[in-house]
């Protein structure tokens, strides 16, 4: 059989973890892990970033596989399990900061985002934690995580033209935030 797919060069990134998925339906535990391993970080990453708190965040990840994989068979095969398994740490990060029902003004200094220097990092965490939780959950998935807008959208549950708002918005903010900081430390 001609593999048209191979010959024009097309390459669909979400194939391969289709496959996974396909095989967590079927019960493999070893499917499970790799999905696990593959997205571990990153969830707690986006959890600690939306939550502040490193522990917490760990616990909303594992949490998000628990219910991921007890509901693997709604994920549409049309979908990446990277925006499923978001949507589901971005729903269960809101319901517990709407169960403190406290906005929190600081992240924990020692979160592992990758690059620039201690104090920037610091910076860049104050200022995230300033903008409204809609725009720091578009902002952190699109440009930490780097999720596709389609992605992004998926996890949010909102259109992607509303992502792409929500985003520039983001962007504006921070830059501006991040110009008031900067200015006054220099």
């Amino acid at each position: 059989m001609l593999d048209v797919r191979a010959i024009t060069g097309w390459y669909d990134p979400h194939a391969q973890e289709r496959q996974w998925v396909a095989r967590c339906r079927q019960g493999s535990e070893e499917a499970m892990s790799h999905l696990i391993d593959r997205h571990r970080s990153r969830l707690i990453r986006t959890a600690s970033t939306l939550l502040h708190d490193r522990y917490e965040a760990e616990d909303v990840a594992q949490e998000s596989f628990l219910k991921a994989f007890r509901e693997i068979g709604k994920l549409r095969d049309d979908r990446a399990f990277s925006g499923y398994i978001y949507r589901i740490c971005v729903r269960l990060c809101m319901d517990r900061l709407r169960s403190k029902r406290v906005e929190v003004t600081e992240f924990d200094s020692a979160q592992p985002h990758e690059g620039g220097s201690v104090e920037n990092r610091v910076v860049i965490n104050k200022i995230l934690a300033q903008l409204p939780y809609d725009l720091r959950v578009t902002l952190v998935l699109r440009e930490i995580e780097q999720l596709s807008y389609e992605e992004v959208a998926e996890a949010t549950q909102v259109p992607v033209g509303t992502v792409r708002s929500r985003l520039h918005a983001a962007r504006e903010k921070f830059r501006k935030l991040w110009l008031e900081a900067t200015t006054i430390e220099a």
